[in-house]
């Protein structure tokens, strides 16, 4: 009995032994440029961005591995892939939806920024000026703190804005990026807010105070949001905020004041400083 199950046990570790060795992963080497994949939410979509990221390494970059004035691939290994799931503007350029080749051109006073309609490409061996669907040129600044890895990046981003980064060693541009979307964000709010308002307040006041749209509507809105939930900062925020751009500084200073009451009470200290900054601003 003893040895039948020392049998049992050993046949068990035998075939656990066997299902690791089925499962493991196969050897890997690490990518000397490793790839990522970055998302950002824009607008109603998203932008999807594939690149490999190359270092330094103490080597000069531009104007030495990446000559002034060549087209590059704007990363390592395969040309750099941007994907817009809706339209976009691109330093005031319609770009339709789809997925474009991120190459660019780096000089030492401007960089040229290309789409290229040709996607998976190795490099830029394979580049084709005839496939490109828009050129534009920036200005690249000098950048005090070196970025050893090759980075992309979005900042600065807004309901209908944001910039795309790109930086490495001491050089960096921004490529500024608009949504082409307002028309069917407009047409959204309004008709979401022919209907239950309450869980739409907040967002349609934002989208209507940063995007200029009707601020009487928006201020409409606004005092509509406060019946419904009176003990939230929020709304007295933003009250505040619209009263403010449409010049009623006391209508505004009287909506802080009670957006700071409220955020006290709820020892909500994010709300006390943000009603404060209206107060600053108003010049209270």
């Amino acid at each position: 009995m003893i040895m039948k199950s020392i049998c049992l046990c050993l046949a068990a570790v035998f075939v656990a032994g066997l299902s690791l060795k089925t499962n493991a992963q196969a050897p890997r080497i690490p990518e000397a440029s490793p790839t990522q994949t970055i998302i950002q939410d824009f607008g109603l979509g998203k932008i999807t961005i594939t690149y490999s990221r190359p270092s330094v390494k103490g080597r000069l970059i531009f104007g030495g591995i990446n000559p002034y004035g060549q087209v590059w691939r704007t990363g390592a290994n395969s040309a750099t892939v941007i994907t817009f799931s809706e339209n976009v503007i691109m330093e005031g350029h319609s770009v339709p939806a789809g997925s474009y080749s991120l190459f660019t051109i780096p000089d030492k006073d401007e960089w040229t920024v290309i789409l290229n309609k040709t996607v998976k490409q190795w490099g830029a061996y394979s580049y084709k000026q005839e496939d490109d669907f828009l050129r534009f040129k920036v200005k690249p600044e000098h950048l005090d703190e070196k970025r050893e890895t090759f980075t992309i990046q979005f900042t600065n981003e807004t309901t209908s804005s944001s910039e795309l980064r790109l930086v490495w060693d001491h050089t960096g541009i921004a490529i500024h990026l608009k949504t082409d979307d307002d028309a069917q964000i407009t047409a959204n709010i309004d008709q979401l807010m022919k209907g239950n308002r309450k869980p739409y307040y907040f967002n349609a006041i934002q989208y209507y105070y940063e995007n200029n749209k009707d601020m009487n509507v928006a201020l409409g809105w606004a005092l509509e949001a406060e019946k419904t939930d009176p003990k939230a900062p929020w709304f007295r925020l933003w009250e505040a905020r619209i009263r403010l751009k449409m010049g009623d500084k006391a209508a505004a200073i009287a909506a802080a004041k009670a957006g700071i009451s409220l955020a006290k009470e709820a020892n909500d200290d994010e709300y006390v400083r943000l009603n404060q900054a209206v107060l600053d601003q108003a010049g209270s």
